[in-house]
């Protein structure tokens, strides 16, 4: 099996050695989105499709750094576009994994409150689910205790049935492959996107590529991409830092699947909660600490010029929205264990603070905000312009909603519009 190399491409001897070729896809990086929306594109007919990828292998950034869980359409507003994929990326990338034999573990979700105030907002996402065709279910407190034993809740938790963990390099990896062997795409690694040299041509730092459509599926840098391009002007990502630790030792807890808050429902954001991975792995978090680059995985490391301009968005959302004002008060206190710690305690009868150790894991949710009115975008979103498409906030349920999201794309910005490829 091909690992993370360059699709074979002999053509490229007979060009000099800034000509990458002319094709009829070219999709600006290889995450989840990239790599589904190309496959989409296949399983449709089409071929002559390159990938450009500016990190040497696949999974460096959100895609292969998320919790591995597959939602299930609860916290999702009923006819949003995430509300529309997520389940039914939910159910075709289960059918995927078996399909490939790729490891998941379907253990369900719950959601607990902590005190009556987070009832009322339990019953509200109860209700968006149902709109949304999740199956769940309100519990009473006996039942959560033969679910999840050590999950504590005041009076009702909310039961997800298909709520389920995979692999997420794995799933990656298998796409890649996939998509190799398909002799119609040729992913090229180590290719950074760095302008446009005329409406059909792009600069690398490996040489020009032409195209008939451009898809931008850039991630955490979507929005600069999109900006070459003269469009969503009006949207700029802020990066949101995601902490994660372990649980040093499961016997004593009998944590068996995932255990999560009640959220605060003006943001996008889940809470710190804990998830059980495919090797059996007790995770808590992630948080979401307001972060000072696309990159900035460390307390400085991913730190660049950007910061500055950054950190200036940040202080006037933190003055002019309220809920990114509590984003700001409350999650970088999460940096220090004791902080960490009392947060995830809200959702166990039993936790000891000496038992939650450090994870490497840490990652970063690049959260689009339409700067005109000053609010976090709650919702995906795709623009088309001319021959460009380009999608923004693909953030979380993004890895679970991919392969029914990516079929929307193709469907409605694509195979709609056949004088794209003429």
């Amino acid at each position: 099996m091909y690992k993370h190399m360059s699709a074979p491409n002999h053509t490229h001897k007979r060009r000099p050695y800034n000509d990458l070729g002319s094709y009829d896809f070219l999709i600006c990086g290889a995450g989840i989105i990239g790599l589904t929306i190309a496959r989409e594109l296949v399983k449709k007919g089409y071929e002559n499709i390159i990938i450009i990828e500016k990190e040497d292998s696949i999974g460096r950034h959100a895609s292969g750094r998320n919790s591995g869980v597959l939602h299930a359409g609860i916290y999702y507003t009923p006819d949003s576009l995430r509300a529309k994929s997520c389940l039914a990326g939910n159910i075709t990338m289960k059918e995927y994994c078996r399909e490939k034999g790729l490891s998941i573990s379907e253990t369900g979700k719950v959601i607990v409150a902590k005190d009556d105030n987070e009832v009322a907002t339990l019953k509200e996402l109860y209700l968006r689910a149902l709109k949304n065709g999740a199956r769940v279910e309100l519990i009473d407190e006996r039942q959560l205790e033969a679910i999840e034993p050590n999950a504590k809740t005041c009076g009702i938790a909310l039961y997800s049935y298909d709520t389920a963990v995979v692999d997420p390099k794995a799933v990656l990896n298998s796409l890649y492959d996939e998509l190799v062997f398909s002799e119609k795409v040729n992913i090229l690694l180590g290719a950074k996107f760095n302008g446009l040299k005329s409406s059909n041509t792009v600069y690398t730092n490996k040489g020009k590529v032409s195209f008939n459509i451009f898809i931008n599926t850039a991630g955490a840098y979507s929005d600069k991409v999109a900006h070459v391009f003269g469009v969503g002007l009006n949207y700029r990502l802020i990066p949101f830092k995601g902490i994660y630790r372990k649980l040093k030792n499961n016997e004593s807890y009998n944590i068996k699947g995932n255990i999560y808050p009640v959220p605060d429902l003006r943001n996008p954001f889940l809470g710190v909660h804990f998830t059980k991975n495919i090797n059996g792995e007790i995770y808590l978090g992630p948080t979401a600490i307001p972060a000072f680059g696309r990159e900035n995985y460390g307390i400085i490391e991913g730190i660049d010029i950007e910061a500055v301009d950054i950190l200036w968005r940040e202080a006037i959302l933190f003055l002019m929205n309220s809920g990114f004002r509590t984003v700001s008060l409350t999650e970088p206190k999460k940096y220090i264990h004791k902080y960490f710690f009392e947060d995830a305690s809200r959702l166990a009868k039993s936790l000891r603070s000496e038992d939650i150790i450090a994870s490497e894991k840490v990652g970063i949710r690049p959260q689009l905000v339409d700067w005109n009115k000053k609010q976090l975008v709650m919702d995906f979103v795709v623009v088309k312009d001319g021959n460009s498409i380009h999608v923004l906030n693909a953030t979380s349920p993004a890895f679970t909603s991919s392969m029914a999201f990516a079929e929307f794309v193709v469907r409605e910005y694509i195979t709609t519009v056949p004088t794209l490829l003429k």
